[in-house]
């Protein structure tokens, strides 16, 4: 099948649902990676519920966006704010847990260790401390890999405030990470 928009299909699923399979194609890994990172065990049944929303709602699609991609992922974290709490649960017991690795780039140590089996503790610590607005979008930008712009628009919040959340978020994360790593040179 030649390239087909996202929103050309979503528009063809609404009189031949079977179309809607493409966009599951095209995206459930990403997605369901994205919610294992912040879920863990659940991810399974919150990427499912994602594709099972983004169908259900497929009539509200904006046909002006071609690509659903930042649309899917608001989906995602609307649903993954329902498991909220399991969420910082685990992040807090990962920050209990032992062992610290170092990372060079900020970006790419919140990347490479957002999943709440491998985070250290402080990164885990800071995480949860976070507010729900704020790790959302820098989670969206960091590990998702969205723009701000998707990031505004699968949040439904303004570009600017995307830009404001995730470096409030950053500089509180670098805090949290400095705090620890002068108690452990000090």
């Amino acid at each position: 099948m030649e390239a087909t928009s996202d929103a050309a299909l979503i528009a063809k699923s609404l009189d031949e649902p079977d179309w809607f399979s493409v966009i599951f194609d095209r995206y459930h890994a990403a997605i369901h990676r994205f919610v294992a990172s912040r879920l863990g065990d659940a991810a399974d049944d919150v990427a499912a519920a994602t594709f099972l929303a983004a169908f259900d709602q497929r009539g509200r699609y904006d046909q002006t966006r071609p690509e659903a991609r930042a649309w899917l992922y608001g989906i995602a974290t609307n649903l993954i704010a329902r498991h909220r709490r399991a969420e910082v649960r685990g992040y807090r017991a990962a920050a209990r847990a032992r062992g610290r690795q170092d990372a060079e780039n900020h970006d790419q140590r919140v990347a490479e260790r957002v999943s709440a089996e491998a985070l250290s503790p402080e990164l885990a610590r800071g995480l949860a401390r976070l507010s729900r607005g704020d790790r959302d979008a820098l989670l969206l930008v960091v590990v998702a890999q969205l723009s701000y712009e998707e990031t505004a628009f699968a949040l439904g919040i303004p570009i600017g405030t995307v830009g404001s959340r995730v470096n409030r978020a950053r500089r509180q994360l670098r805090s949290a990470l400095n705090t620890r790593e002068d108690l452990d040179h000090g």
